[in-house]
């Protein structure tokens, strides 16, 4: 299974919206909160981000918001 960080800020929909489909298809992944980890923040800015989540896994391009079409490839 490849290695899945998820990115998010607290009450964030798309985040809350992207592990709960990660949940339901049972894909394994680290969650990491951006507004209490200041090189995390700096990470996904650094990588040209702007917009939660962002989601990085093995083999993959990240991406950012919710994307199931992306999310069901990590199956």
């Amino acid at each position: 299974m490849n290695k899945v960080t998820v990115y998010t800020k607290k009450n964030c929909p798309q985040c809350i919206m992207t592990k709960q489909y990660m949940d339901a298809l049972n894909i394994e992944y680290e969650a990491i909160d951006t507004t209490e980890n200041e090189e995390a923040r700096a990470y996904i800015k650094q990588l040209g981000f702007q917009t939660l989540p962002v989601v990085e896994a093995e083999g993959f391009q990240a991406w950012f918001g919710f994307r199931p079409e992306n999310i069901d490839l990590l199956k």
